[in-house]
């Protein structure tokens, strides 16, 4: 366990009394300000091993006073927290120089975790930091806990070229986040290209990734300049991976093992100089086992994974969220309103399936179309309650029977390759699909006893804990 003393600047009491005690326990000398002077003081002296200040002080801000800091004694590690818990505040705490930032509440075990890993570090390691941003222009929002936890990824991988995959539903902002990424990032002075999978044709992706030479297919009259060129020293973002054609896959991993890549039908190699940041709403993992995504190429994308959760699971940040909507219409011209408490009750408790997206336009339609200043409970309903769609013929019926609901599912399945058939090994990847869950069913029913689930399948008892071996379920045991 590392040793050292922690200077600690918080102007509230409580907080100082709190923290002395969890690094007090931990080992930790401590020594506590309620104000900037006094820290100041202490660094300028050459005290202490690692600081610990909030941003908001009596007498400056923790902002200002960290670049001094820096300046003075660049190999003291320094961690910022903060009530204020915006993109922006994780943004600042990076570009600042701060070892790590943590939105309040935070968990102490965290924290003292943190300032382990810290003391433990060497010396002299350094990072370049960005040049200082706008502060009003923040592309994301939210407070709540699982908007601060992409927060701080976010903050740091700033200041690095990591490839970044991000998962998440449709609307939960994925593209904000990659440009977020790009635009406080090291290669915000470069381009930011982006390129939907889904929206391309199959037969044109390659093209369109990576450019092609005078006549090296039909209609290509002249040379034109792909994704990967035109992203030259930015950011290229691949969204919808999921829908990449293998062929492409095969040729995109190339690039991303060997760092250059050739047009179609050109032979020079071109080095790559682009950081790849890919997004999807699809599992991709699931994707692999049916054998329409490349599983080396999975992992060359997913060296950071990010997951966005959809607006059901942050419902605390909708009034951040339609605020900053109603200010954004306000600027566009649209007439300035408010909300009040019923209706943003009703937001908060609504599902969302469109997620952000949803909301946003939501927001857009009672500005533009209701004439009331005040939004109330009743517009809400009213927009809220949609009718129901007519029934799919592709959707499932009460009634539906499993071979007709497998039926269904494989036809969907193969009108998705167009004139193209699915890649071969499909009679093992369909009967893998069906065992787990028909398995998991029977163990979840016999509550975990093998004997009795082997009986209820009619398979022998070693062949069902080769499955469970095999197939990876997982056992739950249970009494009744």
């Amino acid at each position: 366990m590392p040793t050292g003393t922690i200077l600690v600047a918080d102007d509230d009491a409580a907080i100082r009394t709190v923290l002395n005690q969890a690094l007090s326990r931990a080992g930790y000398d401590v020594r506590l300000t309620g104000n900037a002077t006094t820290l100041w003081r202490w660094v300028s002296q050459g005290d202490g091993d690692l600081v610990i200040t909030d941003v908001v002080m009596p007498d400056e801000n923790a902002f200002d006073l960290l670049p001094r800091i820096k300046k003075l004694r660049p190999d003291l590690p320094v961690v910022v927290m903060s009530a204020q818990n915006t993109f922006m505040t994780a943004i600042k705490a990076s570009e600042r120089g701060a070892y790590d930032y943590l939105p309040k509440p935070f968990d102490l075990k965290e924290l003292v975790a943190i300032v382990g890993r810290a003391l433990s570090e060497p010396k002299g390691k350094g990072s370049g930091k960005a040049a200082p941003s706008d502060a009003d222009a923040i592309p994301l929002v939210g407070r709540s806990a699982a908007m601060q936890d992409i927060y701080r990824v976010l903050a740091r991988l700033m200041q690095t070229d990591l490839t970044v995959m991000i998962v998440g539903e449709s609307g939960t902002g994925k593209e904000l986040v990659a440009r977020a990424l790009h635009d406080y990032g090291k290669r915000r002075n470069g381009p930011f290209v982006a390129i939907n999978m889904a929206a391309i044709p199959r037969d044109l992706i390659e093209s369109e990734l990576f450019g092609h030479e005078k006549g090296a297919f039909t209609g290509a009259q002249a040379r034109s300049a792909g994704r990967f060129e035109q992203a030259e020293g930015g950011t290229l973002f691949l969204d919808e991976i999921g829908d990449m054609p293998m062929e492409a896959q095969t040729r995109l991993l190339r690039v991303l093992q060997q760092g250059e890549y050739t047009t179609v039908g050109g032979r020079t190699p071109i080095k790559a100089d682009v950081r790849i940041v890919a997004a999807t709403n699809k599992d991709l993992r699931q994707q692999i086992q049916q054998g329409l995504f490349r599983e080396d190429l999975f992992f060359r994308l997913n060296v950071v994974p990010l997951r966005l959760p959809p607006l059901r699971e942050r419902a605390d940040d909708v009034p951040d969220l339609v605020r900053h909507f109603f200010a954004a219409a306000e600027r566009e011209g649209l007439p300035s309103k408010q909300i009040d408490a019923a209706a943003m009750e009703k937001l908060k408790r609504y599902r969302w399936p469109g997620n952000v997206r949803e909301l946003e336009n939501m927001v857009r339609r009672l500005t533009a179309l209701y004439p009331q200043e005040v939004i109330t409970a009743p517009i809400v309903d009213n927009e809220l309650s949609t009718p129901e769609p007519a029934p799919s013929t592709d959707s499932p019926r009460e009634d539906e029977t499993l071979m007709a609901s497998v039926e269904r599912h494989m036809g969907n399945y193969f009108k998705g390759f167009g004139d193209d058939l699915p890649p071969p090994g499909l009679y093992h990847r369909v009967l893998k699909e069906l065992e787990i869950p028909l398995i998991s069913a029977a163990l979840a029913a016999t509550r975990g006893n093998q004997i009795k689930a082997a009986d209820l399948l009619g398979v022998n008892r070693n062949t069902l804990r080769k499955k469970v071996r095999d197939l990876d379920i997982q056992v739950i045991r249970t009494s009744r």
